[in-house]
């Protein structure tokens, strides 16, 4: 079974800063997997593997600033999104849903991403 915590950050500056950037880095990240998905799909009419993005991207400076399982997390939660595109547009062509779908768009410019960490990388409290 899968959990999550929540932890209420004091005002410490210091870590505040930490966690924004972080949070800033999985944004940026995310939105650079929705571009080559996007560019790939568009141009090439081609579809994302499950590890293409890490292969693409493991020399990135957004990619190496972060932990590489995390890093990795979230890149696979950008393919599984494609994925989920790519089996909606199938199911709307022969018909099984009526609204067209739309691929994945990027998120808004200056924002923050959700940042997951596996269990096994967590300090034990």
């Amino acid at each position: 079974m899968y959990s999550c915590q929540q932890v209420l950050v004091n005002k410490n500056s210091e870590l505040i800063a930490i966690l924004t950037f972080l949070c800033e880095e999985f944004h940026k990240l995310t939105n650079m997997g929705i571009y080559y998905g996007r560019q790939l799909f568009f141009k090439s009419d081609k579809t994302l593997g499950k590890f293409d993005l890490e292969k693409v991207y493991k020399n990135n400076y957004h990619y190496k600033v972060l932990y590489s399982q995390a890093a990795q997390q979230i890149l696979r939660t950008v393919v599984e999104s494609f994925r989920s595109y790519y089996g909606l547009i199938i199911a709307y062509s022969s018909g099984k849903i009526s609204d067209r779908p739309r691929i994945p768009n990027y998120r808004k410019k200056g924002g923050m991403a959700t940042v997951s960490y596996p269990k096994k990388d967590c300090p034990a409290y």
